[in-house]
């Protein structure tokens, strides 16, 4: 059974690229962190609550290709899936698309700490969010 497809549109504006209109390498990783953001809005949880309940979600690797240079006015869109869930990591799946073509793909570890900075297991709610999104 494949997993629900999270999209995020992006257009590429000036600011995002080199002065040869090329978006700049670490933008890649903006972009899909912003995908991210709006996929656990979407699925019902509260960041703001999350941190002020003392625990945040944290990026703890990140592993990219990139395929092909994306340019100033391109319309891409992010696609975000889960890739495997358990107690204490989410693994998701991120590829940023131009039309059809595949231009950047990326799999990311993100787990839950304290604001002291000590690991936690992912709160309950946040897996059941996930395994039903």
């Amino acid at each position: 059974m494949s997993q629900p497809v999270h999209l995020f549109p992006v257009r590429v504006y000036y600011e995002d690229t080199d002065m040869g209109g090329v978006v700049y390498h670490a933008n890649y990783l903006r972009f899909i962190e912003r995908a991210r953001s709006d996929w656990v809005r979407t699925l019902g949880n509260d960041q703001n609550a999350m941190r002020e309940g003392g625990v945040v979600w944290v990026v703890r690797h990140i592993e990219c290709d990139y395929r092909a240079a994306a340019r100033f006015e391109d319309d891409l869109m992010i696609e975000t899936t889960v890739a495997s869930i358990s107690g204490a990591r989410l693994v998701m799946d991120q590829l940023v698309r131009r039309g059809d073509q595949v231009i950047f793909t990326a799999r990311v570890t993100a787990v839950c700490m304290t604001a002291q900075g000590r690991p936690v297991r992912l709160p309950a709610e946040i897996r059941a969010l996930l395994k039903h999104s």
